[in-house]
């Protein structure tokens, strides 16, 4: 499940391929344009299909799903705003309940599942009763409480909820970073929704571990000139490490909190060699990694859907 311009997912579906594992790529942002759906319910053998431009998806064969980045759902036609609004959350809730309740799929992961994970103070919460060390964390529109934080927990940084498109008074498309603030720069602005302020873990280095099912690949990432390592690709080596035990520990039970099966985590790796867990992306991204790493990943997931949900009939 993922859009046409998805190059983690063409790994995977090249692997798959090259297994001779039959594979349908479905965008449910294509539809109603180019995406056909008829499923029947109340009957004895329930039984549905997906018509794609290119493949004629059985629903009830299904073995296993790739959740990856699906586009937005759309409307379909020119309509007005409110009809166009009410056709897209009949997609959302319609198709999208759909290919949420496959008979004996394996999901890689599950949608619902990843929209749980995908909120930050619940992260966070769970991460806790985890055993997963985190730095101070503050969640606040208080202006007034938030540079007290600051005062009290300095060096601190500024991190979005969530990353979100966000264009500038010029057209052009702006990126939230992690930037360090001081009470002084904490400005009104926070009042006007929530923020999150963290402490800045004093790091010799990143890093970004990936789970896939029972295998683990923690990435050391080194190099960076910036507090946030995405802001410069081309700087950065990357090698696979050990996961200490009681991170292992840690992340295996967040991810059975949430059901899930893949997860990639991000973690401050401090100057005395310890793991801070910023925060946990459910469907993060991982193939610009070099070869092997990258790799490994893939075959691991095409594993994971290989093997997992074999289709048999009642």
């Amino acid at each position: 499940m993922t859009r046409l311009d998805d190059p983690t997912a063409d790994i995977v579906i090249a692997e798959l391929n090259r297994r001779e594992v039959p594979v349908v790529r479905l965008d449910p942002g294509d539809f109603p344009a180019s995406v056909q759906v008829n499923a029947l319910f109340g009957c004895t053998n329930s039984a549905g299909s997906v018509r794609t431009a290119s493949r004629v998806l059985d629903l009830e064969r299904v073995r296993s799903v790739y959740w990856r980045r699906p586009s937005p759902y759309g409307s379909g036609h020119d309509a007005s705003e409110q009809v166009a609004r009410w056709s897209v959350e009949q997609s959302r809730y319609g198709l999208g309940g759909i290919l949420g309740s496959l008979r004996g799929a394996h999901y890689v992961n599950h949608p619902w599942r990843n929209q749980d994970a995908e909120h930050k103070p619940a992260q966070l919460a769970v991460a806790a009763r985890c055993g997963l060390a985190m730095p101070p964390t503050l969640m606040t529109n208080d202006v007034d409480r938030a540079r007290r934080f600051a005062r009290d927990h300095g060096p601190v940084v500024y991190k979005p909820l969530r990353s979100t498109d966000f264009v500038g008074d010029d057209g052009r498309a702006n990126t939230v970073w992690v930037e360090e603030v001081s009470p002084e720069s904490i400005g009104s602005g926070v009042a006007h929704t929530l923020h999150t302020f963290q402490q800045r873990v004093d790091k010799a280095a990143d890093v970004r571990l990936t789970i896939v099912g029972d295998e683990l690949f923690a990435v050391r990432i080194d190099g960076s000139p910036f507090l946030d390592w995405r802001r410069d690709y081309d700087a950065l080596s990357y090698r696979l490490v050990e996961t200490p035990t009681v991170v292992e520990k840690g992340v295996r039970a967040f991810l059975e909190a949430f059901g899930l099966v893949f997860g990639t985590f991000d973690f401050g790796l401090d100057t005395d060699g310890r793991w801070w867990m910023y925060e946990c992306n459910p469907n993060g991204q991982w193939a610009w990694f070099p070869e092997p790493i990258s790799t490994r990943i893939a075959y691991a997931i095409a594993d994971q859907l290989q093997r997992s949900g074999e289709f048999h009939a009642c």
